[in-house]
C-alpha cells in the first residue's frame, strides 16, 4: 500500500500546469494577434459561439496568473475578456467579440526572448472571396506627372509586434527606432514629385517575411527597402550598413519559385510582367534568373548609392555593400536591399538612434540616395524618366570653394537666372557648402 501511495505521490508532483503567466494583444490592418506567454507547452481547443458572436479558448491544465484587465480592447474584434476554471483544472477564456472572427491558433517554442506561446490569429470574417487592393499612383493636380507614373517604393521597418527585433543599451527596441525612421522616409518621398511610397507595415504589429515582399509585389515597387538597426554581443560594435541578397541566397530562392507554382503565375515584374506557370521547365529558368540577376544588379548599386550618402552622417560598419540570405530580400523581381542603421547595443550609437532628430537625419541620407540613384537610372514609363528625356530632372549640387552662378551655369549648360529660378534665388550670393538644385543632364 505505501508502495502505492508513493508511485501516486510521485506522479502528482510530475504533473505540471501550463500556467498562463500574461497575455498580450496587437492589432493590425488585417488582424488581430493575441498571445498567451505559458511556464509549459500545453494542449488547447478552440471554437465561435454565436448570439452573441463569441470565441472560447480552453487551454488543458492551466491557469492564469496575470491581469487581462490592460489589454488594448478600445479597438479591433475583441470587445470584452473573460476567463474561468473549467472543469477545476482547465483555463477557459472567452472574448466577446464585436464582429465575427476567422481564428487561427498556434503554438510556439521558447527563443531567446520568449517561453512557450500559444497564438491565435483573428482575422475579419468575410463573404465571398477576398480581393486584395493594390494601391493606385497619387497623381497631385497642382503638379501633374502628366499621365507618367510615379516611382514605388516599398518601405519595410522590420520586426514589430511581439518581435521587438534587437534590444538595444538602455532598453531601446529596435521595432520602434525603425518604423520611426520608416515613416519619416515616406514623409519625404511623398513630398517628392515622381515617388510613391508604401510602408509595409504602419504600426507596431507583426507582419511574416514573405508576407512582406508579398505586399511589395501587390504595389508593384520599383524597390523594396528593409530598415533595422544591429546589435551584437560586444557594445564596441558600431556602423550602418546595406545588404542585398547573396547569390548563393538567390540560387537557391530561384529553384523554391520554379517549384511554387503559386509564385510562378505571380511572378509581374523583373522579366516584363511575365508569368512562369504556362512556361517549359527551361525557358522558365532562363526567364527567372535573368530576372534575379538584373534585380540584383540594380540592389548592389543603389545600396551602395544609399551607402556613401548614410556615410555622411554615421560611421559605416563596411564600406561596400554587403550580401547575405535575408529573407526579406529573395524577391526576384523587385531589386532589395536591408539597411542597419547602426547598433542598437552600442551606447552612443543607441543613445542617437533613440532621438528623432537623429531619425530624420538617417532617413534623409536613406531618402538622398534613393532620389540620386533613380534620377540617374529611372525606371522607363516613369515622371523622373520623362524628366530625363525632355532635359528637366534636376540634381542637387554642393557650392565648392571658387564657384560663382556663372561657372556652375557652364559646367552644367545652363544659363544664371535658369539656376536663380530653380532655387527662387533673389540675388547671386552663395556661399561655399549651400546646396543648390541644378539640371542633371
Amino acid at each position: 500500500m505505501r508502495n502505492v501511495l508513493a508511485v501516486l505521490l510521485i506522479i502528482l508532483s510530475s504533473v505540471s500546469f501550463a500556467n498562463v503567466q500574461g497575455m498580450r494583444l496587437w492589432h493590425a490592418p488585417e488582424s488581430s494577434r493575441l498571445v498567451f506567454d505559458l511556464e509549459h507547452n500545453a494542449e488547447h481547443k478552440i471554437f465561435p459561439l454565436s448570439s452573441p458572436s463569441r470565441l472560447v479558448i480552453d487551454i488543458d491544465d492551466a491557469k492564469l496568473l496575470a491581469s487581462l484587465k490592460d489589454l488594448p480592447t478600445s479597438t479591433g474584434p475583441i470587445k470584452k475578456v473573460r476567463w474561468g476554471t473549467r472543469g477545476k483544472k482547465d483555463l477557459r477564456i472567452v472574448l466577446d467579440l464585436r464582429e465575427d472572427v476567422e481564428p487561427k491558433s498556434f503554438p510556439l517554442p521558447p527563443n531567446q526572448q520568449y517561453g512557450h506561446r500559444l497564438v491565435v490569429d483573428l482575422y475579419p470574417k468575410r463573404s465571398g472571396a477576398r480581393t486584395v487592393e493594390v494601391s493606385k499612383p497619387i497623381i497631385d493636380d497642382k503638379s501633374s506627372t502628366r499621365g507618367k507614373r510615379d516611382i514605388v517604393i516599398a518601405i519595410d521597418a522590420g520586426h514589430g509586434g511581439e518581435d521587438p527585433g534587437a534590444i538595444g543599451h538602455g532598453g531601446i527596441y529596435e521595432k520602434r527606432v525603425v518604423l520611426a525612421i520608416a515613416k519619416k522616409l515616406e514623409s519625404m518621398l511623398k513630398k517628392e514629385k515622381g515617388f510613391r511610397p508604401k510602408l509595409i507595415r504602419t504600426g507596431d504589429y507583426y507582419v511574416g517575411l514573405r508576407e512582406r515582399t508579398k505586399r511589395a509585389r501587390e504595389s508593384n515597387a520599383d524597390l523594396f527597402i528593409s530598415i533595422h538597426a544591429d546589435a551584437f554581443s560586444s557594445p564596441k560594435a558600431k556602423g550602418a550598413s546595406v545588404f542585398a541578397l547573396s547569390q548563393r541566397g538567390a540560387t537557391s530562392e530561384a529553384a523554391r519559385w520554379l517549384a511554387d507554382k503559386e509564385n510562378s503565375s505571380d511572378l509581374i515584374g523583373g522579366v516584363g510582367g511575365v508569368s512562369l506557370d504556362d512556361k517549359e521547365d527551361v525557358l522558365a529558368g532562363v526567364l527567372l534568373d535573368l530576372s534575379m540577376t538584373a534585380s540584383l544588379s540594380v540592389s548592389l548599386d543603389l545600396g551602395q548609392t544609399v551607402l556613401n550618402n548614410m556615410g555622411g552622417v554615421s560611421k559605416l560598419h563596411k564600406r561596400r555593400v554587403e550580401q547575405a540570405g535575408f529573407a526579406v530580400l529573395k524577391s526576384p523581381d523587385i531589386p532589395s536591399v536591408l539597411i542597419e542603421t547602426g547598433f542598437l547595443s552600442n551606447p552612443s550609437e543607441a543613445k542617437k538612434l533613440k532621438t528623432s532628430r537623429y531619425q530624420a537625419t538617417m532617413a534623409k541620407a536613406i531618402f538622398k540616395g534613393i532620389k540620386q540613384y533613380f534620377q540617374q537610372s529611372p525606371p522607363p514609363g516613369t515622371y523622373i524618366a520623362s524628366l530625363r528625356s525632355t532635359g528637366k530632372a534636376i540634381k542637387e549640387y554642393v557650392i565648392a570653394p571658387g564657384d560663382t552662378l556663372s561657372v556652375i551655369a557652364q559646367k552644367h549648360a545652363t544659363s544664371m537666372a535658369n539656376i536663380k529660378k530653380i532655387n527662387g534665388l533673389k540675388s547671386s550670393t552663395i556661399r561655399v557648402g549651400q546646396v543648390i538644385k541644378v539640371p542633371a543632364s
